[in-house]
C-alpha cells in the first residue's frame, strides 16, 4: 500500500489522481490533501478517501470545513505553513499538483524529505529548477514527471543513461486552439475562445498559456533541468492530435517515441506505480482508427512566446523566474480582460528586457525575483 499526498487536489490533476486511487484500493491510500479555497470539493474528498491530514488555505476555510466534517477524526492545517507542514510529513510519493509559483516553496520541501516527487508544477522546476534538482539529489529523492511530454521522455529514457547518445529531445505541442490562426488575427480573441483547449481538459491559466505556446516553452525548460539536456538539444513540434508525447533522436539515428491517448491518468498512473506499471482506466490506443498522425514545425513569430521561454533558458540565470513571474501576471491579466492576448507576449517580453537588482538562488531569493518581475508586468500592464 502506497500512501500519497496530494497537493492541489481540487483541481484537474487532483480528480485523474482520486480515480487512479479508487480504481487501486489495494494499492493507493490518500494521507493527506490540500485546495486552496474549494472547501465543498475537499470536504467531499476527505469523506470519500479519509485522509488523515488536509490542508487549506486560510483560516475562514478551516471553520468551514470543520462544520463540514464533524466527524474527521486527522487534522486539518491552513495556508502556507499547512502545505510546509505537509511537505515536510515522510510519505511514499507527493504529487505537486498546485498551480503556479505558489508550488515552489513545498516543492522544495518534499524534495528533501526522500521517496519521490511527481510533479505536475511547472513553475517550481522553471523557476527554480537547479536548486530543486540539487536537493533532490541530495536527499535521495525521485522526481517523477507528470505532464505528459515531459512523461514520455522518462519513459524513453529509461534505457539510455548516457546523455552523450541523445542528440534531441523533442516534445510534441497540439498547437491549441489557434494553431491555424494568423497571428494578427489572434488580436481580438477572449479569454472563452483561448481556454477551449481542443485536445485536454484543463484549467484556464495552463490553456491559456497553451494557446500562447508558453506551455511548451516552459515545458522546454523543465526538461533542460529535469533530463540534464543542453538548450541547443532541445526542441518542440506541432502535432495536432496529442497522440506522440514526446521523441527521443539518439546518436545512431534510431528515434523513439512514446504514444498514448490524450488522458492525464496514464502519465500519473507510470508516476504513481513507477517502476510498475497498473491499469490506468484508459482505452487502448487504436492507431488504425486513428488513420494519421500529423506534424509541424513551430512558427516562433506566430508563437513569441515560446522564442521568449527559449530565449530565457539560453540565458540561464534568473531569466526563466523572471519570465514566468510576468507571464502568471499577463495571464491573469488576460482572462479578466485587462489586456489582450497578444499582449501577454508583450508584457512577458518587456519583464525580460528589464534590469533584475535580486540575486541568490535559494527559496527566499526566488521569491523576491518573483516580486520584482511581478511588479514590473503589473507596471508594464498599466501603460497598455
Amino acid at each position: 500500500m502506497r500512501q500519497i499526498s496530494l497537493f492541489g487536489a481540487t483541481g484537474t490533476i487532483g480528480d485523474n489522481t482520486l480515480d487512479l486511487i479508487t480504481r487501486h484500493e489495494d494499492k493507493f491510500s490518500l494521507f493527506a490533501a490540500s485546495a486552496d479555497g474549494n472547501v465543498d470539493k475537499l470536504a467531499d474528498i476527505a469523506r470519500r478517501h479519509n485522509p488523515s491530514l488536509l490542508v487549506i488555505g486560510d483560516e475562514a476555510g478551516r471553520v468551514a470545513l470543520q462544520e463540514a466534517l464533524p466527524d474527521f477524526n486527522g487534522e486539518i492545517l491552513v495556508g502556507a505553513g499547512g502545505l510546509a507542514q505537509m511537505a515536510r510529513t515522510k510519505i511514499d510519493l507527493a504529487i505537486m499538483a498546485i498551480v503556479g509559483f505558489a508550488g515552489l516553496a513545498p516543492s522544495m520541501i518534499c524534495a528533501a524529505q526522500g521517496g519521490a516527487l511527481a510533479l505536475a508544477n511547472k513553475e517550481a522546476l522553471v523557476s527554480g529548477g537547479v536548486h530543486l534538482m540539487e536537493v533532490a539529489a541530495e536527499n535521495g529523492t525521485q522526481i517523477l514527471p507528470v505532464d505528459s511530454e515531459h512523461n514520455a521522455i522518462f519513459q524513453l529514457l529509461q534505457g539510455a543513461c548516457d546523455r552523450s547518445q541523445i542528440d534531441k529531445i523533442v516534445l510534441t505541442a497540439s498547437g491549441g486552439p489557434f494553431r491555424d490562426m494568423p497571428r494578427q488575427a489572434m488580436r481580438d480573441v477572449t479569454p472563452t475562445q483561448a481556454v477551449a483547449h481542443p485536445n485536454w481538459d484543463m484549467g484556464a491559466k495552463i490553456s491559456v498559456d497553451s494557446a500562447t505556446m508558453m506551455n511548451k516553452g516552459l515545458e522546454l525548460i523543465e526538461a533542460h533541468h529535469l533530463f540534464a539536456i543542453a538548450p541547443d538539444k532541445l526542441d518542440a513540434l506541432i502535432h495536432p492530435q496529442s497522440i506522440v508525447h514526446g521523441l527521443v533522436y539518439f546518436a545512431d539515428g534510431s528515434v523513439l517515441a512514446q504514444k498514448a491517448s490524450p488522458d492525464m491518468r496514464v502519465p500519473l498512473a507510470y508516476c504513481m506505480a513507477y517502476p510498475n506499471r497498473i491499469d490506468a482506466g484508459v482505452a487502448p490506443l487504436d492507431l488504425a482508427a486513428q488513420g494519421r498522425l500529423d506534424f509541424a514545425a513551430v512558427d516562433r513569430a506566430q508563437f513569441p512566446c515560446l522564442a521568449l521561454a527559449e530565449a530565457a533558458m539560453r540565458a540561464g540565470g534568473h531569466a526563466s523566474a523572471r519570465l514566468n513571474a510576468a507571464n502568471e501576471v499577463a495571464v491573469a491579466a488576460f482572462l479578466q480582460e485587462r489586456i489582450g492576448f497578444l499582449q501577454i507576449a508583450d508584457t512577458v517580453e518587456a519583464v525580460l528586457e528589464k534590469d533584475s537588482h535580486e540575486g541568490g538562488s535559494g527559496v527566499d531569493a526566488l521569491h523576491a525575483i518573483d516580486a520584482e518581475a511581478r511588479a514590473q508586468a503589473q507596471a508594464f500592464i498599466e501603460t497598455i
